[in-house]
């Protein structure tokens, strides 16, 4: 092993916020002027629709701390349900898997002060290949930082778990995306508890509508949908409601929301205006291939709200609605960028780095 201090970011659940921290803290620590290398042994996020079995997160990575290596380095093993599948059928062999990362690993790592190096989508993704983050952790003799969500303090048992197994290899742990509702529980009793029990919490970096949800001009390139108004589509989407009930009671519901897409029926004009009235909906999608009336149109122009025709079902429209939020979406520079000024001012740097 070379001399290169390596960092394993690992997370306790999917769209934790895993990519944005990796790539941010390796962004940080060259501004240190360090020389920093990034891997991914395991490609999680994977974008098949487009006939491309690559993850997003290298590419993003390589774009943003300006590196030459070659994707197949930067993640080794592709891990597909195709993958996984033929992994259960005994069609790969976990020792050489672990040869080829540690390989790649050395090759990155050779002229660099710090590897950053990202898990799977949570920190026991790669079981079925004896590859799990605590495993990789061993592999690589990496130090991990542990990213968690925090609502309540039922989410300190999956914090307590993933410490126990990351043993003395966890430095601490990072809460991301925290509500301001949630904040004081963890300030006050969550983190003291974690002290007290010997983890390490390096910070508390707050829920950020900017990095959480995704614009409504994103949602409707991910969804194929087209855009029925010239309303403005930077408003941020990070929920989403079914109009399936009557006027009376979908205008209820829908004044509760917040920052949320309304998905119905192109024919169901009364759930349509009730949503265009609602202030914290952000878009209506229509599915079903229907075109609105006029007057729902005229509403929805006045109101400035765009509205999205898509030609599924709304079930499927769901489905991959609730998927591109979910998958949390680190698409972009920018995103990095703000969660490197969030982790300065909210976490432990001289710790984390």
């Amino acid at each position: 092993m070379t001399d290169t201090t390596t960092t394993l970011v690992t997370a306790i659940g999917e769209g934790a916020g895993k990519t944005a921290i990796t790539v941010a803290l390796a962004r940080l620590a060259a501004d240190r002027d360090r020389s920093v290398g990034y891997m991914k042994p395991k490609g999680t996020r994977l974008q098949s629709n487009v006939g491309k079995t690559l993850d997003q997160d290298p590419m993003l990575a390589r774009e943003v701390l300006g590196l030459d290596a070659e994707m197949h380095q930067m993640e080794p093993v592709v891990y597909s349900p195709t993958f996984v599948e033929g992994a259960i059928r005994g069609t790969e062999d976990a020792g050489a898997l672990r040869d080829r990362i540690r390989e790649e690993y050395e090759e990155l790592a050779a002229d660099r002060d710090h590897m950053f190096i990202e898990g799977g989508g949570s920190w026991t993704t790669g079981g079925v290949v004896d590859l799990t983050d605590v495993d990789v952790a061993e592999l690589l003799d990496a130090r991990v930082v542990l990213v968690s969500g925090y609502g309540s303090p039922n989410d300190l048992d999956d914090v307590l778990a993933a410490a126990d197994a990351f043993g003395d290899r966890l430095a601490g742990v990072v809460f991301n995306k925290v509500s301001d509702d949630a904040f004081e529980s963890l300030d006050q009793d969550g983190i003291p508890f974690l002290e007290s029990k010997g983890v390490a919490v390096f910070g508390a970096v707050p829920h950020e509508k900017e990095l959480a949800g995704v614009t409504v001009g994103e949602l409707a390139d991910e969804l194929g949908a087209e855009l029925l108004t010239d309303a403005p589509t930077d408003g941020f989407v990070e929920r989403f409601l079914v109009g399936a009930m009557g006027g009376d009671e979908a205008l209820r519901y829908f004044r509760r929301a917040r920052d949320a897409a309304v998905i119905t029926g192109g024919d169901r004009a009364d759930v349509q205006t009730a949503a265009l009235e609602a202030s914290g909906v952000a878009c209506l999608v229509l599915t079903g291939g229907h075109r609105p009336s006029g007057a729902v149109l005229g509403k929805a122009a006045d109101a400035g709200k765009p509205v999205l025709a898509v030609n599924t079902d709304t079930v499927t429209a769901i489905d991959r609605a609730e998927g591109i939020v979910r998958s949390g979406r680190t698409r972009d520079a920018r995103t990095v960028e703000r969660m490197a000024q969030l982790l300065d001012a909210h976490a432990d740097l001289d710790a984390l780095l």
